[in-house]
């Protein structure tokens, strides 16, 4: 048997879950307590305390007198139990009580059993019973405190019981919020770095739980030394090779003739392919995270593209407010996709959306667009898709799509692809969760 239909009732948070399963027991716990405090406490002690009673009523109706005799004697006094004639029109047809009153139930059936000749047995309220009899053909209504037949104070236990139930239900959470902060920190760090930030934190909380931190701590110690490693060797590289290119570049110039222009034309493209494998390889580590406007950033970033000769427009722009980025790497993803949507189309169209729960910078083009079984493939380094993008309009190595998902992860976004319904051409949209 599943319990699938029980999941979207379920809470879904750590602190949720947690105090459901502390509360669970605590309240099975008081409905056992209360299902057997009311079959043992209510019915055996009520149980008892009727017998007694329904001695002291025989006790007087053995005493031999009559009932006016019966009811000025000092026996009813010291027992405490008013005896009196009634009309037989007030003589009650059936037992009677209140719907809610359960001890009832056992002083009636008890009644009933051991004192033979009884006709009726009325509760009207919690302070008084009343029996009735037929002796000598003449109505008799015998009267006495409830409290004789019932236990006094009955709730008190069950008052008990809600109260220090409470109390140690809040001495728990206090305790479980503090065992599952350390978790809701580490949580917290982890989903920062994934997004590109590094928070302070520090390994706490129980055994299990510190394990758990120091594991990420030496994580994204690695990491970062791996990414540190990457840019000197980067940096080296980069100075390594612009050393003898800048001494073709010099070179060249010094010639003459449409070889010399072929040639120059050859070490200006090996050029571009080194920056682009450069930018690749610096990913989004550039920078510190930093508010940004998304409206100022995004058009700041098509006036530039405007500049260069690129046909882009900014035609959509909703809401307002900043985010946390870093703006030199995702700069060269939006301007990364820009390029692609000029490269390969005539025009391209950028819009930025800004909510409460994340940012989308769209950049739309009129070319041929690419396949809905490629697009995936085009996000990965060095795809070349020669069916799904005209490569006589450009030269590449295949690292724009690339590098502006990689951006985008960075953020803790995504970079998705699709058919442009407005331009017909590509559609890519780069999502940033706030």
């Amino acid at each position: 048997m599943t319990f699938n239909w029980l999941k979207p009732y379920m809470p879904r948070s750590l602190y949720g879950r947690a105090i459901l399963i502390m509360l669970l027991p605590v309240i099975t716990l008081m409905l056992v307590v209360s299902v057997v405090f009311i079959q043992r406490h209510f019915e055996g002690v009520t149980r008892q305390m009727t017998r007694s009673v329904s001695r002291e009523v025989q006790v007087l109706g053995q005493s031999g007198l009559s009932v006016e005799e019966v009811a000025k004697s000092d026996l009813a006094k010291v027992l405490e139990i008013s005896v009196q004639k009634i009309p037989e029109t007030a003589m009650p047809e059936a037992d009677a009580r209140r719907w809610y009153d359960f001890t009832g139930r056992v002083v009636t059936r008890e009644f009933k059993q051991l004192l033979p000749g009884l006709t009726a047995v009325v509760l009207p309220d919690d302070y008084i019973v009343k029996l009735y009899f037929v002796r000598d053909n003449t109505p008799v209504e015998l009267s006495f405190d409830r409290r004789r037949v019932s236990a006094s104070n009955p709730h008190q236990l069950l008052v008990n019981m809600v109260v220090f139930s409470i109390l140690v239900t809040i001495v728990s959470y206090f305790y479980l919020r503090n065992q599952l902060r350390p978790i809701t920190r580490l949580s917290r760090a982890a989903e920062a770095f994934g997004r590109g930030h590094n928070v302070p934190y520090r390994a706490a909380g129980a055994v299990e739980v510190r394990a758990a931190g120091n594991a990420f701590l030496n994580m994204r110690a690695r990491i970062e030394r791996q990414i540190e490693q990457r840019t000197l060797m980067l940096s080296g590289v980069s100075h390594d090779l612009r050393t003898p290119i800048t001494r073709l570049k010099l070179g060249l110039s010094m010639l003459e003739g449409e070889d010399s222009e072929l040639l120059q034309r050859d070490v200006l493209e090996m050029e571009r392919l080194i920056e682009e494998f450069l930018a690749f390889a610096r990913g989004a580590q550039e920078g510190v995270p930093e508010p940004v406007d998304p409206v100022e950033f995004i058009t700041e970033i098509v006036e530039d593209s405007k500049r260069t000769g690129d046909d882009v427009a900014l035609v959509l722009q909703e809401g307002a407010g900043e985010i946390v980025l870093r703006k030199h790497p995702m700069r060269r993803a939006v301007s990364n996709l820009i390029g692609n949507a000029v490269r390969y189309g005539n025009c391209a169209e950028v819009s930025m959306k800004l909510t409460d729960r994340m940012l989308r910078i769209r950049v739309e083009d009129d070319g041929p667009g690419i396949p809905a079984d490629l697009r995936e493939q085009a996000m990965k380094p060095f795809a070349r898709l020669d069916t799904a993008r005209n490569q006589d309009l450009g030269s590449g190595v295949g690292l724009g799509l690339a590098i502006a998902a990689d951006i985008a992860h960075a953020h803790g976004g995504t970079l998705r692809l699709g058919e442009s319904d407005k331009l017909g051409g590509l559609r890519a949209d780069i999502i940033i969760a706030r």
